[in-house]
């Protein structure tokens, strides 16, 4: 199982752009580095100071920080990264070899490292997503040997472990008050040396790296919140890398500049179940009825999506032939029936900036709802800026963009997360015994093609509440100046920079 560590990206692979980026080992590269340093564009601000324990923590993959005991390898399973190699020694008991390496502060990586990190994670008072429906603990054998256990099956839990908000940093990073910061004490080949609010970060590459030494002499990254401004800022040469281009902008792009990708990234309308006016069922069948994703696919995503077919789009290969009738929903209120059961009650539709095309989106969908007799105010902002409000229930609704196989590569911790009655992301409040219990027998399968079918029967029972309508798949479009190598197109969105990209 001693394999090279792999990141997953996508099989469409844009030549220049790909060449030789699956070349990373445990020696020194035979290629000098590039002296040059990578100017990138991010869309959304870190909301907590780059806690791997928020959304944040993807930036920590993205941009080569952190890592965790093991990686998403390039066809989704899991791959060596901190760990070398595991044995599986029963249901619930996993052995985890390690291999040598260094954190970015000088300290060694060993496997109390490892217990130290898990042990945070476990203890975060918001736990991350990746933990939403796994119990975990972590042991040290001796100093390069762990053992982890679940107090239930597992059976992706090395999967589980390639999360970003799973990292193994330093004992520094992890801070008497719970904070976590990745400055300074991952083991990844870059290190962040600065972080100035939400506007900025900076990274040196990390010369004591475990793998091969990067190309690029570090990262200058800038957030932009702005999807036009960050096309114009890799027009004008401002920046080498932009990512999420919205489509708007895309076809204004030099064709060698303008990378599509599939992606797992479904757009949906999330509905507010725990109070308000889509705590009534009749009223988010109104809802469902009223709104129509497909109108979005040309008007606002100038074809760069699909229309929705469920919550995991066509980058899923292996959803569409599984998929479940939905059966079982509530009589959808007539407008008539909506007028009377919201008078003088608002729905208040939330979506955020970070994401070019999701305002306009919202405003299809609030002319679609108002036809179905609802009134609608929509509240736009960035989302750094709405996440805990949308995790306290404030909005009725939220026209939102998710990653599906963002957090394991694999579907159940996404939908335990986001539906569970305990998930720690469940934005739309829902507590269905049902799909709790479609969810937690997928979980327990260990043969991929009968979870993969027990997924598809808790999306349809997910479905069949109305608490989440999903309305397109997207395709991501990515933006590369031609005098960059290297960048990691990624459906899954964990990947952009590694040892390998660089200014030619």
């Amino acid at each position: 199982m001693r394999t090279t560590f792999r990141p997953l990206l996508a099989a469409l692979a844009v030549t220049p752009l790909l060449a030789g980026c699956f070349a990373t080992g445990e020696g020194g590269s035979s290629q000098e580095a590039s002296a040059g340093r990578l100017r990138v564009a991010l869309a959304i601000p870190p909301a907590q100071a780059l806690s791997p324990y928020s959304n944040d923590a993807t930036v920590l993959s993205k941009l080569s920080v952190a890592e965790g005991l093991t990686a998403l390898g390039e066809d989704g399973a899991a791959a060596p990264a901190l760990a070398s190699s595991w044995i599986k020694k029963d249901a619930t008991t996993w052995v985890f070899e390690l291999r040598k390496a260094t954190f970015q502060d000088g300290t060694e990586f060993t496997a109390e490292s490892v217990v130290n990190a898990l042990d945070h994670a476990t203890a975060a008072k918001t736990k991350p997503r990746v933990l939403s429906d796994v119990t975990l603990t972590a042991r040290a054998d001796d100093a390069d040997t762990v053992t982890i256990s679940t107090k239930n099956p597992d059976p992706v839990l090395p999967l589980r472990l390639a999360s970003p908000a799973l990292a193994i940093l330093s004992a520094k990073a992890y801070a008497a008050d719970g904070t976590v910061s990745p400055v300074g004490t991952g083991t990844g080949p870059f290190r962040i040396t600065k972080l100035t609010g939400k506007t900025e970060v900076t990274l040196d590459r990390f010369d004591g790296y475990w793998g091969d030494r990067a190309k690029a002499a570090g990262i200058d990254v800038t957030w932009i919140a702005d999807g036009t401004a960050r096309a114009n800022a890799l027009r004008s040469g401002e920046v080498d890398i932009a990512e999420w281009i919205p489509t708007a902008q895309a076809k204004l792009l030099d064709p060698a500049t303008r990378h599509e990708v599939p992606s797992v990234r479904t757009d949906s309308l999330i509905l507010n179940t725990r109070g308000g006016v889509f705590a009534d069922p009749s009223l988010r069948g109104a809802a469902r009825q009223a709104v129509n994703g497909s109108a979005l696919v040309d008007s606002v995503f100038g074809g760069y999506a699909d229309p929705a077919q469920g919550l995991f789009g066509p980058a899923v290969a292996w959803a569409a032939d599984k998929r479940v009738e939905v059966t079982g929903r509530a009589q959808a209120a007539s407008p008539a029936q909506v007028r009377s059961k919201t008078k003088g009650r608002t729905v208040r539709l939330a979506t955020y900036t970070n994401r070019a095309e999701l305002p306009e989106a919202a405003s299809v969908l609030q002319q679609q709802l108002e036809k179905a007799g609802f009134t609608v105010r929509q509240d736009v902002r960035e989302y750094s800026q709405m996440e805990a409000d949308l995790l306290a229930g404030r909005y009725d609704a939220l026209v939102f963009s998710r990653v599906t196989l963002l957090d394991t590569g694999d579907a159940v911790a996404y939908l335990a997360s986001d539906f569970a009655s305990t998930g720690v992301y469940n934005i739309a409040g829902l507590k269905d015994a049902k799909v709790d219990q479609a969810i937690a027998t997928a979980a327990k399968e260990a043969d991929s093609a009968k979870r993969q079918q027990d997924i598809m029967r808790a999306e349809a029972e997910i479905l069949r509440t109305g608490a989440v309508v999903p309305l397109v798949h997207e395709k991501v479009v990515q933006g590369v100046s031609p005098n960059v190598e290297g960048v990691l197109l990624d459906p899954r969105e964990r990947s952009l920079i590694d040892v390998d990209t660089h200014l030619k």
